[in-house]
């Protein structure tokens, strides 16, 4: 489906140069027909430009590549090109190119005095026999630089939870490429927010960052804001995992995973991706599925006769990256693609290899997807103890002021008190309350505070409450926080006060009274505590005429032996 994929692709007429693609887990034939459907409108794209070119009438510049003579090339191969083979059969990444760089120096002072101007046309041959054997080794023989098979996967290894504070942790080996990946969780006033261009992207909940530090493969440099590879490699790990990372309704919290490359030897985003998997279910974020990333590198020549060949290699490391045609990166589920990246270095690919790149692919991504569920299966149940806890409830629209303050005094207060952080969303005409904090006893407290304010008084309820006031008929006593009812002097007891002072309150007694009713004019709440005290012995309580059988105004005068007011 096309709303399940954002893809970019480039390419020539006849093939596709490069992909950058992020998805909802969609099978690879899926992948492969929005891939091609895109390159048939790159066809028609890149017929207007010849248009152009033909009607601006420049012709194209051409470009002198640099390239030593043959007297150089053909004495440099002879003496160099089988110790350079021996030095490219290494295991060792470290070893291999200590080895290759002896093998260079020691070339160089060879033909010193042959070549004393040809230096430059050394270095250059040295590295073309290099690259030549490379290729050749995996075209001819099938065997790459550390003796792999073509889609032979290097050894995995892997662990979770083993920083005690971290709030989730993974650690992803594969082969010399390690990568330590530390999950934490925040409350969502902690997502970062973004001041785009897009008005519909205004914020990221879930935040990936990538570090390549200069100790990652064995260089002493000084560290420095992120650069093209932290910023790409840390975008595509973060689009692999966004479509497993659970909604807000389902996990309110701001997720944030950085990933330290801690040696590195090719496909180290790859190995961020699946160390960033084991350090979300580590730290009980409920992913959907786990995911995992393998990059795939090509190789292509000729026979003899002039057909074309290639090798898919499954799982590259950093000599066959550099030295090769192809750097494909894809990530996944089990089900299907999450993400997937690509740049080639030949003048494109056809249908046939993409297709075939994409299910070698498949299979290695399943392959790492076993080992990593090996480690852990899923998201714990439960969070590591510095995890903040969250209590989340909702409340009307119109309680969000009461919840807040005058200047947001009542939530300082209650966050202060109780040491927890409080945020409310608005949504869809409803209050979201997250409430997080680390210790059970003070997300409690703040639970029953915020409950306190929105709760709506029940006319029956009795109610602890606490005399705010002393008025000359009664006293107002607050039941909840912030709200008064008045207790009127007839209420008190079953004992008839003429004044407040006869009945023995005071502001800031605490008294319990039961709510009675409502003035249905003011809205006002009417309490009582005569009615929760036992009732005297022969107490008869007052009978209350209705208003209509009561005497008009002349009348009670002459009840009561006085004379009617006479008109004048």
């Amino acid at each position: 489906m096309a709303s399940d994929i954002n893809l970019t692709v480039s390419g020539t007429k006849d093939a596709i140069m490069m992909v950058e693609a992020g998805a909802k887990e969609v099978p690879e034939n899926e992948m492969l027909d929005a891939i091609m459907f895109g390159h048939e409108e790159i066809k028609k794209l890149c017929v207007f430009i010849e248009e152009i070119v033909a009607e601006v009438g420049k012709e194209k510049m051409e470009y002198k590549v640099f390239k030593a003579s043959e007297e150089v090339d053909q004495a440099v191969r002879e003496y160099a090109t089988d110790k350079m083979v021996d030095a490219i059969k290494t295991f060792d990444k470290q070893e291999r190119l200590a080895n290759m760089d002896a093998v260079d120096q020691e070339t160089q002072e060879h033909f010193a005095e042959i070549f004393p101007e040809g230096a430059k046309e050394v270095a250059d041959v040295l590295y073309n026999i290099r690259k030549e054997e490379v290729r050749r080794m995996i075209l001819d023989e099938g065997v790459r630089p550390d003796n792999r098979k073509l889609t032979e996967i290097r050894p995995l290894w892997s662990e979770t939870g083993f920083l005690p504070r971290a709030h989730g942790t993974g650690l992803f080996k594969r082969g010399q490429t390690q990568v330590l990946s530390v999950a934490t969780l925040a409350p969502l006033s902690e997502a970062q927010y973004l001041d785009s261009i897009d008005i519909d992207v205004t914020r990221k909940r879930y935040m990936h960052q990538y570090n390549f530090p200069g100790y990652c493969t064995g260089e002493a440099r000084m560290s420095r804001s992120p650069g093209r590879r932290e910023i790409g490699h840390g975008a595509l790990a973060e689009r692999a995992l966004l479509p497993v990372i659970p909604s807000e309704e389902e996990f309110p919290y701001a997720i944030r995973v950085v990933s330290e490359v801690l040696s590195s030897n090719g496909s180290s985003s790859m190995a961020s991706t699946c160390g960033s998997c084991l350090a979300l279910m580590d730290a009980g974020v409920p992913i959907k599925k786990p995911v995992s990333g393998i990059a795939m590198g090509l190789i292509e020549g000729t026979n003899p006769d002039g057909s074309f060949r290639h090798a898919i290699l499954s799982d590259i490391q950093g000599m066959e990256d550099f030295l090769g045609d192809m750097d494909f990166k894809v990530t996944g589920t089990k089900d299907g693609i999450t993400a997937t990246q690509m740049d080639i270095k030949v003048d494109g690919l056809s249908y046939e290899v993409l297709a075939a790149a994409l299910e070698q692919a498949r299979k290695g991504r399943l392959h790492i997807l076993g080992k990593i569920t090996e480690c852990i299966a899923e998201p714990r149940e439960d969070y590591k103890p510095f995890v903040p806890r969250i209590v989340q409830i909702t409340i009307p629209q119109d309680m969000i002021g009461a919840v807040i303050g005058p200047g947001g005094k009542v939530i300082q207060d209650i966050q202060k008190t109780t040491g927890t952080t409080i945020t409310i969303t608005e949504v869809d005409n409803k209050g979201i309350v997250d409430i997080f904090g680390q210790d059970k006893t003070a997300l409690d407290g703040a639970l029953n505070r915020i409950k306190a304010i929105v709760a709506i008084p029940e006319i029956g309820e009795t109610y602890h409450g606490k005399i705010r006031s002393i008025v000359t008929f009664g006293a107002f006593v607050e039941i909840m926080p912030g709200k008064d009812a008045l207790l009127h002097i007839s209420e008190i007891d079953y004992k008839r006060f003429e004044t407040m002072e006869e009945t023995g309150l005071k502001e800031g007694d605490e008294i319990d009274v039961k709510l009675i009713g409502m003035d249905p004019k003011t809205n006002k709440l009417k309490l009582s505590r005569k009615v929760l005290l036992p009732k005297p012995e022969g107490y008869v309580e007052r009978e209350r005429r209705p208003r209509g059988d009561r005497p008009e105004r002349g009348e009670r005068h002459e009840r009561h032996g006085r004379p009617e007011r006479k008109e004048e």
